[in-house]
């Protein structure tokens, strides 16, 4: 991590004046480097090396009244800046972000929370189709977040367009044919120890999206996406499992489908402080038709399978991780199966 300087925050001062004034914050900057070599049965692969690089500016500071804000801003491959998000700490009242649509809020937050040594499992490399929830956190939004009180953290999230991203200040945006309009989010995160031991690595978690959708001109029409798991750190072992579904909203035609169903567990063992395995599994399902006597298609066409083996290694700020990982009926095609294996190595500094 390299400091780069200490500045006064004089235009988020002047912008929360009415609260307090802040007090001089620090910026630093951290990045990293993935170096990654491919190779996909069932497909030909020219060139298989890639790099992507990463950049985070950060900065923090204090208002006089105790509260304390961050900053972060991301640039990822190519220098090309990705967003950035504020975040404002109230101590006892809670917690407030203010975010670009980096799919970092409400229950994006909990798409995949299964432990795993490197990446999710339809996430190291291979091109899926899995579906995933996104809610809020895809489009500019603002999420309050409750104190911990009991082990209980409860998430509130509005997205006001869901075809907004990454405005600019003085900017604002909307009102561009999106079939998605204003959106909102809850989620809940519960860690039931009950002041025991063994409960400490417990995790439950549920969340909920509701937008409001405007295709075929059907203003009062929803789309919904939610989301249960429960993870366990017990010892040197993760284990992990979790359930989600999407309900499609109003389509008026017969073939498309209404809803999705999916499901995810994984279990992650570490070897010791720097060696660690894992192995997840993710499946997606389309599960209904808006006209109900559609002949459903075969199995095979409607269910996505995908494992993943993965292994990870660290020494000092390198990381060598290596993904196996196996696809059936990717994107819903019966002739889409794929295996493939990917090599990373990742510098940090």
């Amino acid at each position: 991590m390299n400091k780069l300087t200490k500045v006064g925050c004089s235009a988020l001062c002047s912008s929360l004046a009415a609260i307090s004034a802040a007090n001089a914050g620090d910026i630093t900057v951290t990045g990293g480097v993935d170096m990654t070599w491919s190779n996909v049965d069932n497909e030909t692969v020219g060139n298989p090396i890639g790099i992507g690089s990463n950049l985070t500016f950060k900065g923090s500071g204090e208002l006089d009244n105790g509260w304390k804000f961050d900053l972060a801003i991301a640039n990822k491959n190519g220098n090309t800046y990705s967003s950035s998000n504020v975040n404002l700490d109230m101590g006892m009242l809670g917690q407030l972000n203010f975010d670009q649509g980096d799919s970092g809020s409400g229950i994006a937050a909990i798409d995949d929370k299964m432990p795993t040594a490197w990446e999710e499992t339809w996430g190291a490399g291979l091109s899926t189709g899995i579906k995933t929830v996104v809610g809020a956190g895809g489009a500019m939004n603002i999420m309050y977040t409750t104190p911990k009180v009991l082990g209980i953290t409860i998430t509130a999230t509005k997205a006001w367009d869901m075809a907004t991203t990454d405005t600019a200040d003085k900017g604002y945006g909307g009102a561009t044919g999106t079939n998605f309009k204003e959106a909102y989010d809850l989620t809940v995160n519960i860690n039931p120890s009950f002041g025991t031991e063994v409960l400490s690595g417990l995790n439950i978690y549920a969340g909920g999206h509701d937008k409001q959708t405007t295709k075929n001109s059907l203003a009062d029409d929803h789309y919904y996406e939610g989301i249960a798991g429960v993870t366990y750190d017990i010892g040197p072992i993760s284990l992990g499992a979790a359930r989600s579904g999407h309900i499609m909203g109003n389509t008026q035609t017969a073939t498309n489908v209404t809803h999705y169903t999916g499901a995810m567990y994984g279990v992650a063992f570490n070897i010791n402080d720097d060696l660690s395995v894992s192995y997840g599994f993710s499946t997606s399902r389309k599960a209904g038709y808006v006209n109900g006597s559609v002949s459903m298609p075969a199995e095979a066409n409607r269910r996505i399978e995908v494992e993943s083996y993965q292994i990870a290694y660290t020494i000092g700020g390198a990381s060598l991780r290596l993904a196996e990982i196996k696809g059936d009926n990717l994107f819903f095609s019966s002739t889409n199966d794929k295996d493939a294996t990917i090599l990373s190595v990742g510098l940090a500094f």
